[in-house]
């Protein structure tokens, strides 16, 4: 059984450093990477970040969602969770 995304809502602001520790992985990835790839080499890349890094994740964990106090039968896929806390989606563009 997944978690909810209602019970990951919380105040971001105690994860700042997390957050950071987040974002600077992707950032590495991006640098050393570039543009040009599918998301799964970025997903991939990324874990091996996060784990030089010792950033906690699960990859590709499923939630439960609910809509006004229902459960959906369609789960989310996350593509990270970190810290058991913060949603990390890879996402791979030509530009924004």
């Amino acid at each position: 059984m997944g978690i909810s995304v209602s019970q990951m809502k919380t105040n971001i602001y105690p994860l700042k450093q997390e957050c950071y520790n987040v974002i600077g992985s992707a950032m590495a990835v991006h640098n050393e990477l570039g543009c040009g790839f599918l998301e799964a080499v970025y997903q991939e890349a990324l874990s091996l970040e996060f784990l030089e890094n010792e950033i906690p994740f699960d990859k590709e964990k499923r939630l439960d969602v609910s809509y006004k106090g229902r459960l959906l039968e369609k789960k989310y896929f996350a593509d990270f969770i970190c810290y058991n806390q913060l949603i990390v989606e890879v996402k791979a563009m030509d530009g924004l």
